[in-house]
């Protein structure tokens, strides 16, 4: 791989664990696990995704946010719990997939993979609210698993496909940026319904 593919796979990778952070794990350590994917040399940093241990933690955790992202409240209540977790396991990754040796390098991707990992958080929890403020009872549950297929399939393609990865990550931002902003305007549309900017105090 050269080093842009190398960035734009770590980019993609931590854009996407800002969606779902322990579903990109589980899915990353089970195919390193049973060999469906054939990792170049420069990723045998991220062997500790294949342990039984941080399989069965992702597991567990893919099991838990399965379930609570798909019930309204719930999930932005689980969005908020993760505002930190979510970068933090993206900057990892990130970190785990440039594997350089040069310490700038290595600050380099943790700030960039925490960084990506944040904007897809926040794209998600913005989305949400924007879903939650629905009347209709099954957004949640529709919009939930078009995630979670997203994730995988966008996953899958981007680990198999470097040149992929880069444009996976620019539609990952842009969404996200997207997301974010509408999802401001809907709230500050819904406080000026409850509270008119001209209604005496």
């Amino acid at each position: 791989m050269t080093p842009m593919e190398v960035i734009a796979l770590a980019a993609s990778t931590s854009l996407l664990a800002g969606w779902r952070l322990y579903l990109v794990t589980l899915v990353t350590g089970i195919a390193m696990n049973f060999g469906w994917i054939a990792l170049p040399d420069h990723l045998a940093a991220l062997d500790v995704i294949a342990s039984p241990w941080v399989i069965g933690a992702a597991a567990i955790g893919t099991f838990a946010e399965f379930f609570a992202d798909k019930i309204a409240w719930v999930d932005s209540a689980w969005d908020a719990i993760h505002t930190f977790i979510r970068p933090l396991g993206g900057a990892l990754l990130s970190l785990a997939i440039v594997d350089s040796a040069d310490p700038a390098w290595q600050v380099a991707s943790f700030l960039l993979g925490g960084g990506a990992a944040l904007v897809a958080h926040a794209g998600k929890a913005g989305a949400r609210t924007l879903v939650n403020a629905s009347p209709e009872p099954f957004s949640n549950v529709a919009v939930s698993t078009a995630e979670d297929v997203a994730t995988g399939g966008l996953l899958m393609l981007a680990i198999a496909n470097p040149l992929a990865a880069a444009l996976i990550a620019a539609i990952l931002v842009v969404a996200s940026i997207w997301l974010v902003v509408a999802a401001r305007r809907a709230l500050r549309r819904l406080i000026d319904r409850i509270n008119p900017p001209g209604r005496a105090a």
